[in-house]
């Protein structure tokens, strides 16, 4: 690989940060190229495994009689919770949850046995034969029913600051409400899959589709009875994941790897969309019970939630989902004095898990519940309230506290909503829309301005850390590893940038390799929003080592000064001469010049108290705004989003192409779970929504009309991110909290605005047809 002169000669290097630049396998994706871990070619006698899986929602089990299924012609292998040589779960930390269930269930799609042949479709029709004697025992299915009888999953979280209720008992203006928040199933293409590989020994090797490699690492090590280093697990891509796949591919790769340990044999444990909905748990459903106290500028005095989450039949994730709520309860307001607490509803439902947002989209509607209520109450613009109960500008020298404590000294909120108030023409549109409305007596359109403030980090302090892996090879490649995980949101590119513009060379020659706890162990998840913000910080501190090693040498061997070499476009300068990267390249490795290092970031400054709920749990805060326009129809409910503009902040963006791609599919995604997708069970406990013909997604028709989307031209994050970046993962989700905040102003405007609409979510045509008519009725 040697430079040309117009190589040589470039000012800038073809696809370092800050250019946009398309996904890595976005003509892979496209062509159906791309490998997935099912589309890995297996041996010639790999097997099926299928799961089977509880009927009942609660009951007791008195017998499993698995002869039946053995004796099935075809049948390889049978396995239930007394085959297991280790430990019986796949938990992330509780304990709670069996690979196979044994003396009990507790809810209906709960695995039982594995069951594994040739074919799937042959393992399916065995696993019916099995005799199982059952106990059906009441299933709690509802946030309700728990509340009701107290079936937690642990005591009560509480967040405070201030005397919240003695602001509100002494405040002007007081009210009360409350609104229920449905969950949202993660829906992604590619479906939960692993392959276990068995090896020499102990050894075992895992495909698997995860966000957490380190996780299903320890858990299949924890059921096969070994070391962790006995057990490998790689994973290149996956078909999506937001969140449903950090600790739901724990149970899958388990099961796979406990039948390639007893079969000697490859296995492949592959779920349809059906068996991934009834097993998999989903986004937390939510019961906000508010009680706010204010004066007549629309100031929070005080606050008071109660949250009560549906958390299903473990803890999985929803204590560290439950405490980000809590601390994004406030949003983008300060307020002098608050409550939050938490209820972890224990149901006989599959347990709940990480969903792009992680509890912060549902601590974020009752907020914004709250500011509506309010301005509807003093008859005036929520952007008004909105605006009057911000966090003070970073600019103000006035920063204030979260109820947690840290101090917001990054906010640019305001600068955000006077950029979109004027771009989005908010005010003309506002009073077109009255007008239109006091005109129309079915159609009604609706319109909302909102806000996002949302933290960047784990909540575990732990898991804020990464590593990398990068090798320079002697023709001038280089090689990338690291511990993050591509799920189409473009992390690996991101991360390919970073060392290109490290090195100053052309991304062209980075390679992009699969993401293996072989070459980078110990990693954290690729969730909270961290992917880039950890794994570039690793990656870069991997290439500053080896750099500092080249430049040493260099200046030794050229009888230079050390600040005398800089990495120019793909070339070094040494002194005075130009020497073509991969020329340096290969004159290192000829004099014994290390071109390999590993590299590590921890965030810093983080600290958090679990105790009294306060500390500095995030390094930093996303903001942004967004504007939506709606129109319903009254007689039916039926509605669409007719405009939607957005301004975000991702700092100094890595690729700006990426960032706006996740700025629209997070919007989307948000808009989906407030405003159509609905998980039904029935009263005991079967989820009655589990395929496509039942539970709907946003398809490209519902995309708004017009849909207009910008990066903030002015955004630098204030703390030390790789180059200045913020994350874009998830906040973006949150500005469809504005859709549905305009469908409940449509409603609303069927009695003038003068009474509440009560819209909860998703606001589906029934719903919304129900709040007009409860708004008809209750009309003054």
């Amino acid at each position: 690989m040697h430079a040309t002169v117009d190589q040589l000669q470039k000012a800038r290097i073809d696809g370092g940060v800050h250019e946009p630049r398309a996904h890595d396998s976005s003509i892979r994706h496209v062509t159906g190229e791309a490998v997935y871990t099912g589309d890995i070619k297996l041996p010639a006698d790999a097997v099926a495994v299928f799961i089977a899986t509880s009927p009942h929602a609660h009951a007791a089990i008195r017998s499993i009689d698995l002869e039946a299924v053995r004796r099935q012609p075809g049948i390889i292998a049978v396995l239930g919770a007394g085959d297991i040589p280790g430990i019986n779960d796949c938990s992330p930390f509780a304990g709670d949850d069996p690979i196979f269930a044994e003396a009990k269930v507790e809810y209906a799609g709960q695995s039982l046995f594995a069951v594994a042949a040739a074919t799937l479709a042959e393992a399916r029709a065995a696993a019916t034969l099995a005799v199982i004697d059952f106990a059906p025992q009441p299933a709690i299915v509802t946030i309700a029913q728990a509340m009701a009888t107290q079936s937690y999953l642990s005591p009560p979280r509480t967040l405070i600051h201030g005397d919240p209720e003695a602001a509100i008992a002494t405040a002007a203006h007081r009210l009360t409400g409350r609104i229920e928040i449905g969950g949202q199933e993660h829906f992604y293409l590619e479906g939960q899959v692993a392959i276990a590989m068995p090896g020499e020994g102990d050894e075992m090797l895992i495909h698997s589709s995860t966000q957490h490699p380190t996780e299903v690492q320890h858990k299949v090590a924890d059921a096969l009875g070994v070391p962790f280093h006995a057990v490998t697990v790689e994973v290149r891509r996956m078909g999506g994941a937001f969140g449903g796949k950090e600790t739901h591919g724990n149970l899958p790769a388990t099961v796979a790897a406990l039948v390639a340990r007893q079969t000697g044999r490859a296995a492949i444990v592959r779920y349809d969309r059906d068996d991934d909905m009834h097993i998999t748990g989903k986004r937390h459903d939510f019961r906000i019970d508010y009680t706010a106290g204010f004066d007549d500028t629309g100031r929070i005095l005080g606050v008071t939630f109660d949250h009560a989450s549906r958390c299903g039949m473990s803890f999985d994730l929803s204590a560290a989902i439950s405490d980000r709520a809590l601390c994004h309860a406030d949003n983008a307001y300060f307020i002098p004095a608050m409550r939050v607490t938490s209820y972890l509803c224990k149901t006989n439902t599959a347990s709940n898990t990480a969903f792009r947002g992680f509890g912060g989209p549902q601590g974020m509607i009752g907020i914004e519940r709250v500011i509506e209520e309010i301005a509807r109450h003093l008859r005036v613009d929520p952007v008004t309230v909105r605006r009057a109960n911000f966090y003070p500008h970073k600019d103000s020298g006035g920063h204030r506290a979260t109820p947690y404590r840290m101090l917001v000294e990054d906010c640019i909120i305001q600068d955000l909503f006077d950029e979109l108030e004027a771009s989005s023409d908010y005010a003309p549109r506002r009073a077109e829309i009255i007008a239109f409305n006091a005109k129309s007596a079915v159609l009604k359109r609706g319109i909302a301005m909102t806000p996002v403030k949302f933290g960047i980090s784990f909540n575990n302090i732990m898991l804020n850390q990464a590593g990398a892996l990068v090798h320079v090879y002697a023709d001038g490649s280089i090689g990338l590893n690291h511990g993050g995980t591509e799920m189409g949101q473009g992390l690996f590119i991101k991360v390919a940038q970073v060392v290109a513009e490290a090195f100053q060379v052309d991304l062209d020659r980075v390679k992009i390799t699969a993401t293996t706890t072989g070459k980078v162990p110990n990693t954290s998840a690729t969730a909270a929003s961290s992917g880039s913000d950890l794994n570039g910080m690793a990656a870069l501190d991997a290439a500053n080592k080896i750099k500092a090693r080249l430049a040493a040498y260099l200046a030794n061997a050229h009888n230079v000064a050390a600040a005398a070499i800089t990495f120019e476009p793909n070339r070094i300068l040494v002194g005075g001469r130009e020497i073509a990267f991969d020329d340096a390249i290969a004159e290192a490795h000829r004099a014994r010049v290390s071109l390999s290092a590993t590299g590590f970031y921890a965030t810093p400054k983080l600290h958090w108290d679990e105790g009294t709920r306060t500390g500095r749990p995030f390094y930093y805060f996303c903001f942004g705004a967004a504007v939506s326009e709606v129109a319903i129809d009254t007689l039916t409910g039926e509605n669409r989003i007719l405009r939607v503009d957005i301004v975000h902040d991702c700092g100094r963006s890595l690729n700006p192409a990426i960032d706006l791609g996740q700025i629209e599919g997070g919007f989307v995604q948000g808009a989906g779970w407030l405003t159509m997708e609905e998980l039904v069970w029935d009263d005991r406990g079967r989820l009655k929504t589990h395929a496509p013909a039942t539970y709907k997604i946003p398809c490209a028709s519902d995309r708004p009309v017009d849909l207009r989307i910008k990066i903030h031209d002015r955004g630098r994050n204030i703390e030390d991110t790789i180059y200045r970046s913020k994350a874009v993962g998830e906040p973006p989700l949150m500005l469809a909290i504005s859709a549905h905040a305009a469908l409940s102003d449509a409603v609303a405007s069927v009695a003038g605005g003068r009474v509440a609409p009560d819209l909860d979510a998703p606001a589906t045509p029934e719903r919304i047809l129900m709040a007009v008519e409860r708004v008809k009725a209750n009309a003054p």
